[in-house]
C-alpha cells in the first residue's frame, strides 16, 4: 500500500508524525520536492484567488494522483476557539475531491466539536484495514518520536540566538520557509551574507506571547509566528517577513506587526517564481540596513 502526501501546507507541521505512524503500520509514503513542473501543474487547477502555497499543494496532488493508492488530506478546522486554521486549509478535502479522481485518506480535527487527533488517526487506520489496538499503539509511538524530533529542531534553532553572526528572524509559515522552491532561495541568500537564520516556527509555545503585539488574533500559526518576534526581539538584528501572494492572513498580520516593531525588517511577498532574480538584491539592501542600525 502506498500513501501519497502532498509536500505542502500541513506537511510541514505534521509530516514527522505521519511518517512514524505509517512506518509502524508498514505503509509506504510517497512525496515529491516542489519544482517548476509542480508549480505549473498547480496553476492549471487553481483559481486566481488562491495563494501560491495552495497552488503548490494542488500541483503536488496532480503529480501524486496516479502514483499511489491514497492521498492523505486531513480536515483540520481548529484546535480550539482561539486556535483556528486558515479557511483555505479547511477546504482542501472538498477542493481535491471535486477536482481530482483520487482516493482520499482523511481524518478530522475540530476541538470545538470534540473531534480530536487520536480518534481521527484510529478512524484513518481502520479505513486502511488495521485493528484499533495496533493503530492506537502506532499513534502513541509516532507522537513520542515526533516530539523528540521537534525538540531537537527547537534546541538547534534556539541556540542560534547566541550566535556572534548577524541574526535574522524569518517570520513565515512553515510551508513557505521550508519549501524548496519558495524558502530555499531566501535562506541561501541570507546565509550567503553570513547571517544566522532563525526560524519563527521552531520555538516552544510562542502563541501566547502574540498578545503583546495583538490581543485579537485567533489563527493558530499566525499567533505562533508573531509570538516568536516577542520572544527573540532582544537578541535578533533584523526580521524578514516571507509571504505567498495573496495570503489574506499575512496581509493583515504582517502589516499590523510591522507598525509595532523597532527592528530593521524586510517584507517579501512571493508570487511569480520566474521573477525571483531581484530577491537577492532586496536582501542585500536589507542586510546593509541591518549593518547600519
Amino acid at each position: 500500500m502506498k500513501i501519497g502526501i502532498p509536500k505542502a501546507l500541513y506537511y510541514y507541521y505534521l509530516y514527522d508524525k505521519w511518517r512514524y505512524f505509517f512506518e509502524q503500520l508498514d505503509v509506504d509514503i510517497i512525496t515529491f520536492d516542489t519544482d517548476k513542473d509542480i508549480i505549473d501543474q498547480g496553476n492549471l487547477y487553481a483559481s486566481s484567488e488562491m495563494c501560491l502555497s495552495l497552488k503548490i499543494f494542488l500541483g503536488h496532488v496532480a503529480k501524486l494522483q496516479d502514483k499511489c493508492d491514497y492521498i492523505l488530506i486531513p480536515k483540520i478546522d481548529n484546535y480550539g476557539l482561539e486556535d483556528q486554521m486558515c479557511a483555505n486549509f479547511n477546504c482542501l478535502y472538498d477542493l481535491v475531491a471535486n477536482t481530482f479522481d483520487v482516493k482520499i485518506l482523511t481524518y478530522e480535527i475540530n476541538y470545538r466539536k470534540h473531534k480530536k487527533e487520536l480518534a481521527g488517526f484510529i478512524k484513518m487506520g481502520k479505513a486502511l484495514g488495521f485493528e484499533k489496538k495496533l493503530v492506537k499503539q502506532a499513534y502513541k509511538n509516532a507522537c513520542i518520536m515526533q516530539k523528540k524530533e521537534l525538540k531537537r529542531k527547537i534546541i538547534e534553532n534556539t541556540n542560534k540566538l547566541e550566535s556572534s553572526k548577524k541574526k535574522i528572524l524569518v517570520v513565515s509559515h512553515s510551508y513557505n520557509i521550508h519549501d524548496e522552491y519558495i524558502g530555499k532561495i531566501i535562506i541561501d541568500s541570507l546565509e550567503k551574507f553570513d547571517c544566522e537564520v532563525i526560524y519563527s516556527d521552531l520555538f516552544e509555545s510562542t502563541g501566547d506571547l502574540s498578545i503583546y503585539l495583538s490581543k485579537d488574533l485567533y489563527w493558530k500559526y499566525s499567533k505562533e509566528n508573531i509570538g516568536s518576534i516577542v520572544l527573540c526581539q532582544e537578541k535578533i538584528d533584523g526580521i524578514l517577513f516571507l509571504s505567498s501572494f495573496p495570503c489574506g492572513l499575512d496581509s493583515l498580520v504582517n502589516e499590523l506587526v510591522i507598525r509595532k516593531i523597532d527592528k530593521p525588517y524586510l517584507n517579501l511577498i512571493i508570487d511569480d517564481l520566474d521573477a525571483i532574480a531581484g530577491i537577492e538584491t532586496r536582501i542585500e539592501s536589507f542586510i546593509d540596513i541591518v549593518d547600519q542600525s
